[in-house]
């Protein structure tokens, strides 16, 4: 029998526990159950239909815990999934549960950051083939003028803790000169993909002083609050106990291991077959 009903929060891996950290700041109190589909990651290089695929199939688990609300903590799945489910699976099998995204609490705020209305993205491979920042921004803020770059090396990186070293430099300056020279008057970079935060130390080291980076964590954050606070009807099915769960499709030894360097604290993770 279920008696919590946490908040989800869902990724391919280890990067939206930087996105479950801030909502935990931003909203302590409430259970969260975070789920990481290690096994199958990274999603970033995958097609649209095996993403939808994958991130159904864990949105049906959590919704199977007791979860009323679940965040994709992924920018790919946010990208490539997100909207099918919303549109076509929830009308259907789960019409009284949530399933929210990344992607567009971003957009909706990422232009007043911009002083030239000239905005720079990194991301996944998935996620900046999917055009979907693209088609959001200018939803929102048609004035600016969007740059994307996808940097297939990074996630690695970080998720082989390799992201510290002297190594990675090459790859990070790289992407980053190619992401500028698509326009002198780019002034802001979302990172969009929740590993990258790890790689802010370094992502500043190659940028000019003027230009802002900006992380999804407390965006997405303060979206949610606003989010609960505008329908106070799920907000209450929403258990507050303080619980928090992590899971993950492969080794918990190892989710444990690296997950400390993205929640900023010690995690004991349960295995899971979905």
């Amino acid at each position: 029998m279920i008696t919590s009903t946490p908040i989800g929060i869902f990724d391919s891996g280890y990067g939206g526990l930087t996105v479950l950290k801030e909502i935990k700041k931003r909203l302590p109190g409430y259970d969260y159950l975070y789920l990481g589909d290690n096994a199958r990651a990274p999603y970033g290089p995958r097609s649209f239909e095996t993403v939808y695929d994958y991130t159904l199939e864990c949105v049906r688990w959590l919704f199977a815990q007791g979860c009323p609300l679940i965040i994709l903590a992924c920018n790919t799945a946010s990208a490539k999934a997100l909207r099918t489910i919303q549109q076509k699976y929830l009308p259907l099998h789960d019409p009284d549960k949530r399933v929210l995204g990344v992607i567009r609490p971003t957009a909706e705020i990422i232009g007043n950051c911009s002083a030239s209305k000239n905005i720079g993205i990194l991301g996944t491979k998935g996620t900046v083939q999917s055009d979907s920042y693209l088609i959001e921004i200018a939803h929102f803020f048609p004035d600016v003028k969007v740059y994307q770059h996808a940097c297939p090396m990074w996630v690695p990186l970080v998720e082989n803790n390799e992201y510290a070293d002297a190594g990675a430099d090459y790859f990070i300056e790289k992407d980053i000169k190619i992401l500028l020279k698509r326009s002198p008057e780019i002034d802001t970079i979302l990172l969009a993909c929740t590993h990258y935060p790890l790689l802010l130390e370094k992502i500043n080291h190659f940028l000019p002083e003027n230009i802002e980076v900006v992380s999804q964590g407390p965006i997405i954050a303060e979206s949610l609050a606003d989010y609960l606070t505008r329908h106070p009807d799920l907000e209450m099915q929403c258990s507050r106990r303080n619980n928090l769960q992590f899971f993950t499709t492969d080794s918990p030894n190892d989710f444990d291991k690296h997950s400390e360097i993205f929640f900023g604290a010690k995690v004991a993770s349960i295995h899971v077959d979905l």
